[in-house]
């Protein structure tokens, strides 16, 4: 399994406010085209203001070819609009993991 792991770092007083926009018009979406998150996190202790998400694939091909047909989709191009231009995430990571040999996902 090829888990996608992303770090969103959400501008000081905004994070309320991009949670309900996601999950009302990016989720949706993002569920159309990628099915249930494996988990959805916001920071409680530590670095404040900030969401990990994980997502699992079967392959860095399964991956590429379903976020394709979401960065193609009208619906996802709205949301990207939406929160657009440092409005709500002041910074993004990303990483790519894959499964130790021996865990159970």
């Amino acid at each position: 399994m090829l888990v996608d792991l992303r770090r969103y770092t959400i501008v000081p007083g905004q994070l309320k406010a991009y949670l309900a926009v996601y999950e009302t018009y990016g989720l949706p979406v993002q569920r159309r085209h990628t099915g249930e998150p494996l988990g959805y996190f916001i920071s409680e202790v530590g670095t404040l203001n900030q969401v990990v998400h994980l997502w699992g694939y079967q392959s860095a091909e399964d991956r590429q070819s379903r976020r394709a047909a979401m960065e193609a989709d009208p619906d996802w191009v709205a949301y990207k609009k939406m929160t657009a231009e440092g409005r709500y995430i002041q910074q993004q990571e990303n990483q790519l993991l894959i499964s130790a040999p021996w865990s159970n996902i």
